[in-house]
């Protein structure tokens, strides 16, 4: 782009045609090839060519509009003449224009806008820039390195471009050619042409500059990176190969037929099915086909990895010797004897039965009671490898049937990995925590994704996505576990057979501490009987004063902190034994946490004693009931449950039903207000089974006579009197006996759970069975109707006999637990 008109001689007219440009700026002194197209811009061309060739040149101010108006159009720009124009041919229309930039100028005014733009235009004038000369010239020469800097990188320039620009000694102009030189975008270039000292120019072409030149750096940098990597790559597959070539010369085999040869011997020898077989050899003939370092090969690889090391027809020999599988029960957990039962019935039927496609266990209980522990037993006595998968809080369907090969990081689901790490086809697999499956809208429901895993009439032909074959899970014994079956989807939730593990009672803490885990932690803790001893009372303290738990957890962490501060001592020279006792206790673990609650000390109106199941056990409670002046209201306190307000509702009812049997007076019910309240306050409360023990506590305060303290009661009641069956009878008996309380009432219909109780834990306790909430009265509140006999446990106590017993109530597994269930 050299000069060819002497353009510091043009005159600028007043006046001058306008010519609009979309995507270009032009600079003074700078040539610029132009197309024009539209009518108005060809008009201003022709009259600029009839004329003196002069025409003004201005950037539009969106690039994109084919129709402009005086406001779209910078106000400044550059006035051009016109060098040279040729006649594009028909139909193209346009015409093509060489314009050079003359001088600097800004729109005063349009004085017209058709056919075309016509402005009266101002020239701008150039600074007197001598004494800031030798800046100047400073900053010229840092343009041309730069540019020279910027060529080297590889910027593609005309190399005739640094040869004008060394000529070049006025730096407004060095500054508006490098501008040009860059083709820099509108806005970019505008705020240069409007800069009018040459130093703010020069500046701001030095900044694009340096802002060019870091982008070539780093594009050079990744292209040397790049290039780099690929003869890497390279130089690595030209090694290989003439290392392939130089083994096969001496001898030393092909590493890729070795590693065909070596797969297609595991698969003759992994004894897959027939159609598992086929697919093995169709994808070890994909990967002769393949280069060994090819993406593609190491998917193939994998694959074929994991068909020849699953277990196909690899099972365990079952060894079922069912004495020694009870021996083995007893020896791993206490009591349980419902569970262990049906545990060795499940093992008897296997024994005689070799090919059985069994039901799926569920052992559903509170956390810590030994659900997991129990699936390690029933592997240990059956001889099977035992593998444990966690399924709670599983959100992806996949996680069970795996993922399609298609996916980068493919894998097969959580049951064919567990299939792979027993070894073998018929282990014994725990599907933990079911209860904590998830879902997801995206990912699918795992839930559903293991209906086909347990369902024995469809698991003979399982197809993980991953391996896209069918793989025979009929041999595996599944086991599940959870805390409730109430959050298991109803579909899941019939392929398996619920076995209810309750929580322990006091008693059976004691004996499970004495038996395993004393020992266990007193060797986790470096500790020897020689050391340090527990006695009985001290662990039954632990268990009633310090944890409130169905299971043992909390209980095996108190014992542990009571042995680890008996080891601190030893460590510090101790030689004498230590005796923990019940006396000492809080030495290691500090205040009781829970205060147990006795019977009362006397006997009194309107308090009665009720039993109550929680997750921890069961407990007794105090429902009292008082009499105030007021209209006949019922208050009802205590954080008590819909149910149990609907319980206090149905016997003041009764009470009012029968009030003249009763005794009570006719005016008492609308001239006195009835407060019921169950302590503590703080803990939620609900169930049915206080129905009786606050009928007696109304009937009491409504009668003025007091209620025996030596009497406890449970029982749902009806409006006409009859007393229901409840639940968790077991435990609200031993929280009666570890109240002190000798009488218990219990619904008649719970007569059979009886048998269900060790003999041991009714020793010194008087049961009677109730029919009615007369009988309730009669036994609980003194000389309200004449007594009746009792039934006793022991001398006169019901037979228990094995011919009348019958399946015993579910009890609290329908309960919500962290909760007092009455």
């Amino acid at each position: 782009m050299s000069m060819t008109t002497d353009i510091d001689s043009i005159v600028i007219p007043e006046e001058l045609p306008v010519l609009p440009v979309k995507d270009v700026v032009l600079f003074p002194s700078v040539i610029l090839p132009l197309f024009v197209g539209r009518d108005s811009s060809i008009e201003a061309v022709n009259h600029a060519l009839e004329n003196d060739r002069l025409i003004f040149l201005s950037a539009q101010k969106n690039g994109e509009a084919d129709v402009v108006d005086p406001d779209g159009i910078h106000e400044y720009g550059c006035v051009g003449v016109i060098m040279r124009m040729h006649k594009l041919p028909v139909p193209d229309g346009r015409i093509k224009i060489l314009v050079q930039g003359v001088r600097r100028a800004k729109v005063k005014e349009f004085t017209k806008t058709s056919p075309n733009f016509f402005a009266k235009v101002k020239e701008i004038p150039s600074p007197d820039i001598e004494a800031e000369r030798v800046e100047l010239e400073a900053m010229m020469r840092s343009v041309r390195e730069v540019l020279e800097k910027i060529v080297s990188h590889g910027k593609i320039l005309s190399p005739e471009i640094l040869i004008v620009l060394d000529d070049v000694r006025d730096p407004g102009r060095l500054a508006d050619l490098v501008a040009s030189y860059l083709v820099l975008k509108i806005d970019e270039a505008q705020p240069i042409l409007e800069m009018v000292h040459p130093k703010q120019r020069l500046q701001a072409v030095l900044d694009l500059l340096h802002k060019e030149l870091d982008i070539l750096s780093v594009q050079e940098k990744i292209q040397t990176q790049a290039r780099g990597e690929m003869s890497r790559i390279q130089r690595e597959y030209y090694l290989r190969e003439q290392l392939r070539v130089i083994k096969s010369e001496l001898g030393d085999g092909d590493p890729k037929a070795e590693e065909t040869l070596n797969f297609r011997n595991k698969i003759e020898a992994a004894n897959m099915p027939q159609e598992c077989e086929e697919e093995a050899y169709k994808q070890l003939k994909r990967l002769e086909s393949m280069h060994p370092d090819a993406a593609e090969a190491s998917i193939v690889r994998t694959y074929l990895e994991w068909l020849i090391e699953l277990p196909w027809k690899l099972s365990s020999n079952d060894n079922i010797d069912i004495k020694k599988a009870k021996e083995i029960l007893d020896e791993d957990h206490y009591d349980l004897e419902k569970v262990k039962d049906r545990i060795l019935e499940f093992l008897s039927v296997t024994k005689l039965k070799k090919k059985l496609k069994g039901p799926i266990l569920c052992l559903s209980g509170p956390p810590g009671v030994g659900k997991t522990s129990l699936g390690k037993s029933i592997a240990k006595a059956m001889g099977r490898e035992f593998v444990r998968v966690s399924v709670g809080g599983m959100r992806d369907e996949a996680e069970i049937r795996g993922h399609r090969r298609t996916y980068v990081g493919a894998m097969p689901g959580r049951v064919i990995q567990g299939i792979k790490s027993a070894g073998t086809n018929n282990p014994v697999f725990i599907l933990d925590e079911v209860d904590k499956l998830g879902s997801d809208s995206f990912r699918g429901d795992p839930s559903s994704a293991l209906l086909e895993v347990l369902d024995p009439e469809q698991n003979n032909t399982f197809r993980d996505h991953y391996l896209n074959l069918p793989f025979d899970l009929s041999n595996v014994m599944f086991i599940a576990t959870a805390n409730s079956i109430d959050t298991i989807p109803p579909a899941l939730r019939d392929r398996m057979e619920i076995i209810n593990i309750p929580g322990y009672t006091m008693e059976e803490k004691v004996e499970i501490s004495k038996r395993y885990l004393l020992e266990k932690q007193m060797d986790a803790n470096g500790l020897t009987k020689a050391n340090v001893s527990i006695d009985d009372e001290a662990i039954r303290s632990i268990v009633e004063l310090y944890t409130r738990e169905a299971g043992l957890r909390n209980l095996e962490r108190k014992v542990a902190s009571v042995f680890r501060k008996n080891a601190r001592k030893v460590a510090e020279g101790n030689t004498k034994k230590i005796n923990v006792t019940a006396e000492n206790i809080h030495e290691y673990l500090g205040p009781p946490i829970y205060i147990p609650e006795n019977r009362s000390e006397e006997n009194e109106v309107g308090v009665t004693t009720g039993l109550a199941w929680t997750s921890g056990g069961g407990e007794v409670l105090f429902i009292e009931t008082t009499l105030m002046e007021g209209k006949g209201t019922l208050t009802l306190t205590g954080q008590l449950g819909d149910v149990m307000k609907e319980s206090a509702r149905a016997a003041l009812s009764y009470a009012r039903t029968n009030s003249k049997a009763l005794g009570i007076k006719d005016d008492i019910f609308q001239t006195k207000d009835l407060h019921i309240h169950v302590p503590a306050g703080a803990i939620p409360k609900d169930g049915p089974s206080a129905g009786v023990t606050m009928t007696t506590s109304l009937v009491s305060a409504l009668t003025g006579k007091p209620v025996s303290r030596d009497v406890a009661m449970t029982g749902e009641i009806t409006l006409r009197g009859r007393v229901l069956a409840i639940g968790g009878l077991k435990e609200k008996i031993l929280a009666a006996k570890r109240a002190k309380v000798h009488k218990i009432l219990i619904p008649h219909t719970n007569e059979k759970d009886l048998y269900e109780i060790p003999e041991h834990y009714l020793d010194d306790l008087e049961i009677v069975p109730v029919k009615t909430v007369d009988e309730v009265l009669d036994h609980a509140i003194f000389n309200v109707r004449p007594a009746k006999k009792t039934k006793k446990k022991g001398n006169g106590s019901p037979s228990k006999k094995k011919t009348t017993a019958k399946k015993p109530s579910s009890g609290p597994a329908r309960r919500r637990p962290l909760e007092t269930q009455m």
